[in-house]
């Protein structure tokens, strides 16, 4: 009884942040450029090409990476989330720039995803979402059964940093907290953000770079890290270890160094290829 009340938990989309509404509201800003920085962020994790293969977008959000593996020529896209308005942004972006029919959007959890339910895929792509599914390591193992032998699994996770505890107890608080509070939030930590750059020498714009790198952008990033609860981390090894155990071999990786994390993390990026 007791699991099958922790999995209902894990299932409640109301124990999480309301990404989905962030996403939706993000979706009103791509374009042809950002569209291209989700293209050139996907070729960096897979050089040898998207082509011809299914792809299985686990967390899709916006639906901008779906759209990124389509125009790579991947030959079916699912783009699953538990978040229904993830699920229909997702929907629009995809209708609007890519009409053709060879993808299709579902809303479901990573937790009830198995290969009789949904099939398996040449690659298993979530980026920055498990890490936000209340049982991280769970949902690692529920993704990875997804990938056909031979087939990629592709992931980013959050760095474990020194102030991990900190960082939980913000998100679980913001997350709740009155629109108004949030914004005041992230008036507060954009300020500290720019201040701590311009004490250190460095341009903060630079922040805005390395949003536009994946063809996001830096004001819904900022909403994404402070309300991202549920909030997990872990160190690149662990990660490289656990899912080595599962059966699979790492391609390439492209590891964050650790830190204190007093702004926040970045995540760790893995490509795995199931023998």
């Amino acid at each position: 009884m007791g699991n099958k009340t922790a999995m209902a938990d894990l299932k409640d989309r109301k124990s999480h942040f309301e990404f989905g509404e962030n996403w939706r509201d993000y979706a009103e800003t791509i374009d042809a450029r950002r569209v291209e920085g989700a293209i050139e962020g996907l070729r960096r994790l897979f050089p040898s090409g998207l082509f011809g293969k299914t792809f299985l977008d686990v967390g899709c959000g916006s639906g901008l990476h779906s759209l990124a593996a389509l125009r790579l020529g991947s030959a079916f896209v699912l783009a699953t989330d538990i978040d229904e308005n993830s699920v229909s942004t997702t929907r629009g972006v995809l209708l609007g720039h890519f009409p053709e029919a060879r993808w299709t959007p579902r809303q479901i959890s990573v937790f009830d995803m198995t290969p009789e339910e949904i099939g398996t895929f040449d690659v298993v792509y979530s980026w920055g979402v498990l890490h936000h599914t209340g049982d991280m390591w769970l949902a690692i193992e529920k993704a990875a059964r997804l990938v056909r032998p031979g087939g990629q699994f592709a992931l980013a996770l959050y760095a474990a940093t020194t102030l991990d505890p900190v960082w939980r107890d913000e998100k679980r608080i913001y997350a709740k907290a009155p629109k108004v509070l949030q914004w005041m939030a992230r008036q507060a930590f954009i300020g500290a953000l720019f201040s701590a750059q311009l004490l250190r020498g460095r341009n903060p714009i630079t922040f805005l770079t390395r949003a536009r790198a994946r063809g996001m952008n830096f004001s819904h990033d900022v909403h994404d890290w402070l309300g991202g609860y549920p909030y997990e981390s872990a160190k690149a090894e662990e990660v490289h270890d656990r899912i080595c155990r599962l059966g699979f071999a790492e391609e390439r990786s492209f590891r964050i160094a650790p830190s204190s994390g007093i702004f926040g993390a970045s995540c760790h990026e893995f490509v795995f290829r199931r023998p």
